[in-house]
């Protein structure tokens, strides 16, 4: 056999005994006429010692190793004189017999240490030795263990895990699909699924009540450092529920998750807001209430006086940073150029610092001491606190704000990794109108059902009324992120094509892209609801990151290249007219 123990088992009960361990040379030190290895594999490092009453033959194998090298050694376990308590191993070493070289390396483009010295672009090139360094390794595990979680919960809450097809029908509606040519059907294509959707659907129709999947999904979007062209979901439905069944039974597993994986007890439920008061709250529909710096509406308060940015303002809102007071007029400057940059888009930021001696602000003579106390008392500002104001449309200034929070949440350090906030946020609009095509687009997709006390407003002929429905439907958010979306699913016949009427779709339209799932749900389709939690994510987030990089073995880049494959690339003309196609790209 290659070992009898990997370099992650030794422990000092083992002295004495003979042992043989593979793995790849970390670093090699010498200190007088003694050699010391470091050899590593996936479960850890154990120190290899050879000394001057070794052989000849054992010292010229070790002259000539080098790091990476792939070895095979046999030698004795020995109390080490001075123990390492950094690694698992730190009490004992392996004193030589024999060294087998099974592969020698050139040396690698990095340090494979756990602060590398290699830049991004070239470890994504050789992903595979990134992969041997510890971070990307507690990553690749952390992900493992919380898929194994999720499978034993679901599991032994009754639900049968479930495949559904790669190469499916292209529906476009949503992000845009990855469209797959068909050789056996010239000028036809496959699309490859944003998600399982309508599969798990027809799954409860089938009779399926509890279906779930860990499922890879494909979006051709525009990327970022919680988005990948393909992802992974944890995909779940259920028959016969509503949503109180859905956010109980996933709350269960997120709480499990957390217990059984982080070691953390999270007590009582979580917390639940509608999307309204989020956006009112906190300027986002996927809060991080880790702090408080709530949005505040002031513009009653401030309307009255000549100072016209205000009065020409549809909303004016405040938050309030505790003890910032004392930020200088150079802070201050500095945080007007940055909610002015394009990505945020404000016009300007008006302050008030409450200090223990006087109330004082950017717009002092527009608005007298009494004035600048209410709105002090508004946002329940204290002495020593600042309060930072932006105006405008109200949509717009209310994200602004909640942009401008989470910098600052940033900046004072108040969004710690290792505390966690989970919650709900419920009654998203179900629609949304889009002035350019002058058209409803579905908020989150075309199956989510209307809530039941809005139907009236779903049918309705008039376009205000149908804006204000509300979607039966539910995110869950985590540390400011969402986790997971879901909804109770529409389950009539009728009331699908009424939604895809609304979506403008034509009948003929509606029976070509989705006439499967509506002549299906005319066999007995059960009420039914369901969620999709993004895998990557949330390994990311009970990781303590922000990017989904480090949990995903060979992730693509911001371009969605892999640069390891060099993919895409071009492919052989004889490939493209196999497929009836013709390239007009330039190569």
């Amino acid at each position: 056999m290659y070992r009898t123990h990997t370099c992650g088992e030794l422990r000092i009960s083992h002295v004495g005994e003979v042992v043989t361990l593979a793995g790849w040379v970390q670093r090699i030190r010498k200190m007088g006429g003694m050699t010391f290895i470091d050899l590593r594999d996936r479960y850890g490092i154990t120190q290899l010692t050879i000394d001057q009453g070794s052989s000849h033959e054992l010292n010229e194998i070790a002259e000539h190793l080098g790091r990476e090298f792939v070895i095979q050694i046999t030698g004795s376990v020995m109390e080490r004189s001075s123990k390492n308590n950094k690694i698992d191993t730190g009490d004992i070493e392996v004193k030589l017999s024999s060294i087998n070289i099974l592969n020698k390396s050139v040396t690698p483009p990095f340090t494979i240490e756990d602060e590398s010295d290699g830049g991004e672009d070239i470890r994504a090139k050789f992903r595979y030795l990134d992969l041997r360094r510890n971070p990307l390794k507690r990553a690749l595990e952390l992900r493992h263990r919380m898929a194994q979680e999720v499978r034993s919960f679901l599991d032994s809450q009754g639900f049968m895990e479930v495949e559904t097809p790669v190469l499916i029908k292209s529906t476009p509606e949503g992000a845009r699909d990855f469209i797959v040519p068909s050789r056996m059907n010239p000028g036809e294509f496959y699309a490859l699924p944003q998600s399982p959707q309508t599969f798990k659907q027809l799954l409860m129709v089938a009779g399926y009540d509890k279906y779930f999947q860990i499922v890879r999904c494909f979006r051709d979007e525009d990327l970022r450092a919680d988005r990948q062209p393909e992802f992974t979901q944890i995909d779940c439905e259920m028959s016969f529920v509503e949503r109180e069944d859905i956010l109980n039974t996933f709350e269960q597993m997120s709480k499990t998750l957390f217990k059984n994986v982080l070691g953390v007890n999270i007590e009582g439920a979580f917390p639940r807001i509608s999307y309204k008061d989020a956006i009112d709250k906190y300027g986002s529909d996927k809060p991080d209430i880790r702090f408080q710096m709530l949005i505040n509406d002031i513009t009653d308060l401030v309307k009255h006086s000549n100072f016209e940015v205000f009065n020409s303002a549809d909303f004016i809102g405040a938050i309030c940073v505790e003890g910032c007071a004392e930020y200088t007029r150079k802070q201050l400057d500095e945080i007007t150029a940055w909610v002015k940059r394009p990505q945020v888009g404000a016009k300007g930021l008006v302050y008030i610092r409450f200090s223990e001696s006087e109330i004082k602000s950017s717009v002092d003579k527009f608005y007298t001491p009494e004035d600048l106390k209410k709105i002090c008392e508004r946002v329940g500002a204290k002495e020593g606190d600042l309060i930072l104001i932006l105006s405008g449309e109200t949509k717009k200034t209310k994200e602004q704000l909640g942009t401008l929070r989470i910098e600052l949440g940033n900046r004072l350090n108040l969004r710690k990794s290792d505390v966690y906030a989970p919650l709900w946020v419920y009654d998203f609009p179900l629609l949304e109108w889009d002035q350019e095509s002058e058209r409803f687009y579905a908020m989150h997709h075309p199956f989510t059902a209307p809530k039941p006390e809005d139907m009236d407003k779903f049918y309705s002929s008039d376009k205000e009324q149908i804006a204000q429905v509300c979607a039966n439907a539910y995110d869950f958010v985590l540390n400011g992120t969402e986790i997971g979306g879901g909804s109770i699913r529409i389950h009539d016949a009728e009331v699908q094509k009424r939604m895809f009427s609304v979506l403008g779709f034509s009948d003929q339209e509606a029976e070509y892209k989705f006439g499967f799932i509506i002549n299906a749900f005319k066999y007995g389709a059960p009420p039914h609801g369901g969620i999709a939690f993004g895998f990557d994510r949330f390994c990311a987030l009970f990781g303590g990151q922000e990017t989904i990089r480090d949990y995903i073995a060979f992730p693509k880049n911001n371009s969605g290249r892999d640069i390891m494959l060099d993919a895409p690339s071009y492919v052989d003309e004889s490939q493209l007219d196999e497929l009836y196609l013709k390239s007009i790209a330039k190569k």
